[in-house]
C-alpha cells in the first residue's frame, strides 16, 4: 500500500491530524512521517531517516526555538533531533539530545513553553514524571533535570513500583507573563493511586512542581486514564479538560483561583459515550469550544456545549470502506 506524508499514522493508534507538517510558513516545508513505525522527516532538498526503531511518538518543538522534532522509539528511548544548516542545499537532521533513562521507558511526551522558558515533561513506565528544563534557548543540547516526581498527592511507599501501559500529558495552553506553567497527567496502569488525572502547577517561589487538583469523583480514582486534554481559554471564568477513561469521556470545570489550601476548585460537568472501545486521542479546536474524539472503534466524534452548558454529541465522522 503507498503511504503518503499526509496518512501515515504517527503512533500505534490513529491520530485526528494527518502526520506532523512542520508548523513554520517562513523555510523550506518539512513533514515528519513514518513507514512502518520508522520516522522519516522530508523536505524540499533532503530525506532523512530519523531512526531505524519503531516510532510511538513524535512532537514539533515550538518554532520560536528552531526546527527540531522529539520522538518517543518503541524501546521507550526519548530523542530529540534538530534541523541544520545554512542553506537549503545543505540542510540535515542531526541527533542533539538523547534523553537518559536507563530504568523504565517513555511513555508520552509534550512540550511547554512558558514566559521565560521551554520545558519538556516526560511520563515513564515506572510512573515518574520527568520535567527538563532548555538552559539556552540558541542551544537544543543543553537541558536540564527540573523536576522528578510520582503522579501521586499523598506519599505512598508501601505501594511498590508500578507498570503503566501508556500516559497523557497536555500542558495548560494559556501563555502569558503572569500564567504559572502548569499541565494536567494520568496513566494507564494496574495502581488506582497513579491513574487519576491530576493537574500539576510550578510553584515559582518555592521552585517546585505542586498537585493543585485531581480530575476523578471518590469511586473514579482508580479508572485507567486513556488521553487527557487541555482546552484553550478565551475568556472564560474557569479552565476546560477533557479526560478519557474506560468510563467515557468526563469533561471538567477547573477554578482559576485557589483556595487557602492551594488547591482549584474542580467540577465535573459532563460524561461523554459513544465510541464503542477505547478512546485513542482527542484534540480541541482553537477556540476550545469543540472537543473531537477518536478510538478504537474507527470513528471521529465531535462535541459541543449548548448555551445552556450541556454538552452533545454535534457529529459523527465515519471512515468509508474500502
Amino acid at each position: 500500500m503507498g503511504l503518503s506524508p499526509f496518512s501515515i499514522p504517527l503512533t500505534q493508534t490513529p491520530l485526528l491530524s494527518p502526520a506532523l507538517p512542520n508548523p513554520r510558513p517562513y523555510k523550506d516545508v518539512s513533514f515528519a512521517y513514518c513507514v512502518g513505525y520508522t520516522l522519516f522527516i522530508l523536505s524540499y532538498t533532503n530525506f532523512d531517516q530519523v531512526s531505524e526503531a519503531g516510532i510511538l511518538k513524535v512532537v514539533w518543538v515550538p518554532p520560536e526555538y528552531g526546527d527540531a522534532v522529539a520522538c518517543i522509539c518503541a524501546d521507550g528511548t526519548l530523542l530529540l533531533w534538530e534541523e541544520v544548516g545554512e542553506d537549503s542545499q545543505s540542510i540535515k537532521w542531526i541527533k542533539c539530545k538523547h534523553f537518559e533513562n536507563n530504568e523504565s521507558k517513555a511513555l508520552d511526551l509534550q512540550f511547554g513553553a512558558s514566559f521565560t522558558s521551554l520545558k519538556l515533561v516526560a511520563a515513564y513506565s515506572n510512573g515518574f514524571v520527568k520535567v527538563y528544563e532548555l538552559q539556552d534557548p540558541l542551544d537544543l543540547k543543553k537541558w536540564q533535570l527540573q523536576a522528578e516526581f510520582q503522579n501521586v498527592i499523598d506519599s505512598v511507599p508501601m505501594m511498590g513500583k508500578p507498570s503503566c501501559l501508556s500516559a497523557s500529558i497536555s500542558w495548560n495552553p494559556q501563555r502569558g507573563e503572569n500564567n504559572q506553567s502548569s499541565f494536567s497527567l494520568g496513566f494507564n496502569s494496574e495502581l488506582p493511586q497513579f491513574n487519576a488525572s491530576k493537574v500539576w502547577e510550578f510553584d515559582e517561589a518555592h521552585q517546585r512542581w505542586l498537585p493543585v487538583a485531581e480530575l476523578a469523583l471518590p469511586g473514579d480514582k482508580g479508572d485507567q486514564v486513556y488521553v487527557v486534554a487541555w482546552a484553550p481559554n478565551i475568556g472564560r471564568p474557569y479552565e476546560v479538560i477533557a479526560v478519557a477513561t474506560g468510563k467515557g469521556i468526563a469533561i471538567w470545570h477547573i477554578g482559576l483561583m485557589p483556595d487557602t489550601d492551594g488547591k482549584l476548585s474542580v467540577e465535573k460537568v459532563a460524561l461523554l459515550s459513544g465510541h464503542e472501545g477505547e478512546v485513542w486521542q482527542m484534540e480541541w479546536d482553537m477556540g476550545g469550544m469543540t472537543l473531537a474524539t477518536t478510538g478504537s472503534d474507527g470513528v471521529v466524534r465531535l462535541w459541543q456545549s449548548n448555551l445552556n452548558g450541556v454538552w452533545h454529541e454535534q457529529a459523527t465522522l465515519e471512515t468509508a470502506s474500502s
